[in-house]
């Protein structure tokens, strides 16, 4: 059965974004490198694309090859355009909307549509077979989160106070322990981390 991680570039207080949905600095880490690290279905980097240092790219590249499926909200689909129905890793995006696929939009997609968050989390365990199914963190995983539906947390923190924004762990309320991370990676301007949601 698949992993469920729920995953993001997160400031050190928290967020995931600013208030305009902007990651300013947090995504620095992606362009200070001099190792292309280039998502699924780009053969030939583009000039200034992403390209991280050796250390970040050691443990990105493996955990980006592992995901099946992505599971996201509907506002980054709509802030990306559901990266032109070209999934950024995995094979197939689930997307919690309460509104249906745009009329039209890449009918060749394999973007699945559906209203709530538990049924998007089974549908991506079953799409995603063995292989990962990764979690936009946000409102989505922090619902997720409550519901119990997450098995691991990864975080790549930047050094960065953002003092407001989009949170990473969304409107969630209640508290959730985590194990004692078991992925700890330093790269340049970011770090690597991961745990798994306790039981």
């Amino acid at each position: 059965m698949s992993t469920v991680v729920m995953n993001n570039v997160v400031s050190l207080d928290g967020f995931i974004a600013d208030l305009h949905d902007d990651p300013g600095p947090l995504f620095d880490w992606y362009f200070n490198g001099d190792r292309p690290l280039d998502a699924q279905d780009m053969d030939d980097p583009a000039p200034g694309g992403l390209r991280v240092s050796q250390t970040s790219y050691d443990y990105v590249r493996p955990v980006w090859d592992s995901i099946g499926t992505m599971v996201i909200g509907r506002h980054l689909f709509d802030i990306t355009n559901g990266w032109e129905g070209r999934p950024p890793t995995g094979d197939h995006v689930v997307v919690v909307s309460h509104r249906p696929k745009p009329d039209g939009w890449h009918p060749e997609a394999s973007y699945h549509f559906v209203d709530d968050v538990a049924t998007a989390i089974e549908t991506a365990r079953e799409l995603a077979g063995d292989r990962v199914v990764a979690l936009a963190a946000g409102d989505v995983g922090g619902q997720a989160l409550a519901l119990g539906l997450v098995d691991e947390v990864a975080m790549d923190v930047a050094p960065v106070v953002l003092g407001s924004g989009k949170r990473y762990f969304g409107s969630i309320e209640t508290q959730h322990l985590l194990e004692d991370p078991h992925v700890v990676v330093q790269g340049d301007r970011v770090l690597h981390l991961r745990f798994r949601v306790r039981r």
